[in-house]
């Protein structure tokens, strides 16, 4: 039931895809790009956040695991009232600065204009996605799997329809796509809000709870606040490599835009271990429960693994076909495949680095995995990229510094993980 939280938080994924499928296929290849070459720069503001909410999760299932109705109570009205004030910042942040932002990126000037109008209208809508953030920290911390679900299923079928009528009908290009997400999103906030206000449960949210409690916050920081940073930095190292890409043009800002669409939804899955396992091994440690905590735990890295590389194994099959959905252009469809081809078959690292960073955050170990995706996954693959495309002029250079980088964390945690027994007799209790 935990694993469905995973793809519920890749909601933003799902509505990005939707966005380029339709605009792809009715606008063209620039447009396409044009949001392709956004979504780093995205989770460059979101990620921060969403780490950040990841805190949540842990501390309130934490008390959830160990019965402490009280502290539940004012752990949700917490969450709320962080998430509205980070939400309205965010979305200020955004649109202040996006025209700036994609100017460091390189943006080139054919595609510009859009990439503005596309990532403005998102941040515009942005305290919706970050309010949804703590309502979804809220269902993950009880267990309750299901209506999450429902509301991501409601979500996407109602961007589906909004992307046909503001984009193939009314013509509102790249536009249009984002405020079909925007309005998808505040759908989701709605349904979450409206349940959580009226269930009759220990996490019901009551107005009266929102407010900002010095302990419960300084809870939430000292777990989330690393998996923030990480996010931020990670997305920021992300940010130049599309930088790199970008110049090699507007086809090749296409193709890599349209495989990185086909590449989250093999990171759904992967996602969804490694929020589950977070929630999973803090609940059981909430109870004492080392002995199940370490076997859910050996169960989540061997599982994801499979699941990973199954994907990675047919989406390398089948990467033209993918590729073609979002646009029939044949040279781009030539460069998200390569990309492809070139990194599927270690969807397994990514997997497996994902997976343990879950377990420790669930551990209270946050900062662990912070300083390794930070030193592997920003510091040593733009130092890469950065050296490599100054004497090598092949795209190609910069695809493989993923797979690299998946496979220097991946040793590191693997080496942590052997060395440090996180589950023998340890109790990471919350206080009041």
């Amino acid at each position: 039931m935990q694993f469905l939280f995973g793809i519920r938080k890749n909601e933003r994924q799902l509505y990005n895809v939707c966005d380029a499928l339709v605009v792809g296929n009715f606008v063209g290849k620039q447009a396409l790009a044009a949001i392709s070459s956004t979504g780093s720069l995205i989770f460059l503001l979101v990620g921060f956040f969403s780490g950040m909410f990841s805190g949540v999760g842990v501390v309130i299932s934490r008390f959830f695991g160990a019965k402490d109705d009280d502290m539940i109570r004012k752990s949700v009205g917490n969450a709320v009232a962080f998430s509205i004030a980070a939400g309205i910042v965010l979305s200020l942040v955004g649109v202040i600065f996006t025209p700036n932002l994609l100017q460091l990126m390189g943006t080139p000037d054919s595609v510009f204009t859009d990439a503005v109008n596309y990532v403005r209208t998102y941040f515009g809508g942005m305290i919706f996605i970050v309010i949804y953030n703590a309502a979804n920290g809220i269902f993950q911390a009880v267990g309750d799997s299901r209506h999450p679900l429902y509301y991501l299923l409601v979500s996407s079928i109602t961007n589906v329809i909004l992307d046909f009528i503001f984009v193939a009908f009314f013509d509102m290009g790249v536009t249009g796509a984002a405020i079909a997400t925007v309005i998808a999103q505040a759908v989701s906030v709605f349904l979450a809000f409206w349940r959580l206000s009226h269930i009759n449960e220990i996490y019901r949210l009551n107005i009266k709870f929102i407010r900002f409690n010095p302990y419960i916050i300084k809870q939430m920081l000292f777990i989330g606040l690393p998996a923030g940073i990480q996010n931020s930095v990670i997305a920021l190292a992300n940010v130049i490599v599309q930088s790199n890409i970008n110049v090699f043009g507007d086809t090749a800002m296409a193709g890599c835009g349209s495989y990185s669409k086909i590449e989250g939804f093999a990171f759904i899955p992967i996602m969804a271990f490694s929020i589950s396992m977070t929630t999973f091994i803090s609940q059981n440690l909430g109870a004492k429960q080392y002995e199940r905590a370490k076997s859910g735990a050996r169960f989540g890295i061997i599982t994801s693994c499979i699941l990973a590389e199954i994907i990675g194994i047919i989406f390398y099959l089948f990467a033209p076909q993918l590729i073609s959905l979002f646009n029939r252009d044949v040279d781009v469809i030539q460069i998200g495949s390569l990309q492809a081809h070139t990194i599927t078959f270690f969807y397994f690292l990514l997997a497996f680095s994902h997976c343990l960073a879950g377990i420790l955050r669930g551990a209270g170990k946050s900062t662990i995995p912070m300083f390794t995706m930070l030193i592997c996954w920003c510091v040593i693959r733009v130092t890469y990229i950065t050296i490599m495309t100054h004497y090598f002029k092949n795209i190609q250079v910069i695809f493989w510094a993923y797979p690299m980088t998946w496979a220097l964390s991946s040793s590191f945690f693997l080496f942590y993980y052997k060395q440090k027994n996180i589950f023998s007799n340890q109790v990471y209790e919350l206080k009041r």
